[in-house]
């Protein structure tokens, strides 16, 4: 696939949906339950079935058990590098939460994957569920978590957890289910049909769709205009010191072109719409998140997205 192809990907399939999305916003036909629903499709039909088909045929080897930890520190890094930041930012709690949160979710399953099937197609999409595989994890257990404790710190009341059944047990990790399974597959030897690869192409694009397009209705510019210049730290902590860090501690483990590529691909996400859902359910500013996820959505296509594609389809 030559370059001109893999950008007429990304427009059809990346910036199409999420201006659809946006647009939907002035109509009144389609409420916010219908792309409530696409999520909930997304979630728990399209990728379970897309982590079962391309991990079933992947080649795995040893350098692969690298990956998911590799995600996890796709989090931790600007996740610390934003707390160091935060302090001396804000004085609300509130506040503090929805920037670190900001900082720490990147949108590395839904646009980190396409862009890595763009780029290296069913195997690059493989290698980048490895990567995101306990992310969901890191969101659960880590991240509500540290929403709910802001916000009671804001309130003065004591923290309490969230129960593991809620945090396990729950549709959201039916993706999860889906990367085990296609695991286990492979590791069992079986085959996958010939007929089943067909479908990985169509469902690539479809989840693309289904992902995007509420994210794209989702954009409120209304009350976030005042954090842009607040915030704007958060594009040197994602798009320049995240993807450099992981680089070089991922080259000192793995050898691999591709992997290191699709892991340089996935620190350089911008903030995902997670991030404002997690704002909004445990009280937190969503202005700030939800400027964090326009404004890094917003530097990620105009600039590092090409400067990536660009970068990585001449070597």
């Amino acid at each position: 696939m030559d370059l001109q192809t893999k950008l007429l990907y990304l427009f059809i399939d990346l910036i199409l949906p999420l201006a659809i999305g946006y647009l939907c916003r002035f109509q009144s036909k389609l409420d916010k339950n219908f792309f409530q629903r696409l999520i909930v499709i997304n979630i728990c039909v399209i990728y379970p079935i897309l982590s079962v088909l391309t991990l079933w045929a992947l080649s795995l080897n040893y350098s692969l058990i690298w990956l998911p930890i590799i995600g996890v520190l796709l989090c931790i890094i600007p996740g610390i590098a934003a707390y160091f930041r935060v302090q001396n930012k804000f004085q609300s709690e509130l506040d503090k939460g929805s920037y670190i949160l900001s900082a720490i979710l990147s949108n590395t399953t839904t646009l980190g994957g396409l862009c890595a099937y763009i780029l290296y197609g069913e195997l690059g999409y493989a290698y980048a569920l490895m990567i995101v595989m306990l992310q969901n994890i890191v969101m659960f257990t880590f991240c509500f978590p540290l929403a709910q404790y802001y916000y009671q710190k804001s309130v003065g009341s004591n923290f309490s957890k969230q129960s593991v059944s809620t945090l396990f047990m729950n549709r959201t990790q039916l993706p999860v289910v889906g990367m085990t399974i296609g695991i286990i597959l492979n590791a069992t030897g079986i085959v996958r049909p010939a007929a089943l690869e067909l479908m990985v192409d169509p469902l690539v694009h479809l989840g693309a769709w289904t992902a995007l397009i509420p994210i794209g209705y989702a954009i409120d510019t209304a009350g976030m205009r005042e954090y842009y210049l607040k915030i704007l730290d958060l594009i040197s902590i994602k798009f320049i010191l995240t993807p450099v860090a992981a680089y070089m501690i991922a080259s000192l483990l793995i050898s691999d072109e591709i992997i290191l590529n699709t892991i340089v691909i996935l620190a350089a996400m911008p903030t995902a719409i997670n991030t404002v859902i997690a704002v909004q359910v445990h009280k937190l500013n969503v202005n700030i998140a939800t400027a964090a996820f326009v404004l890094t959505t917003a530097v990620f296509i105009g600039i590092e997205l090409p400067v990536l594609f660009v970068w990585m389809s001449g070597r």
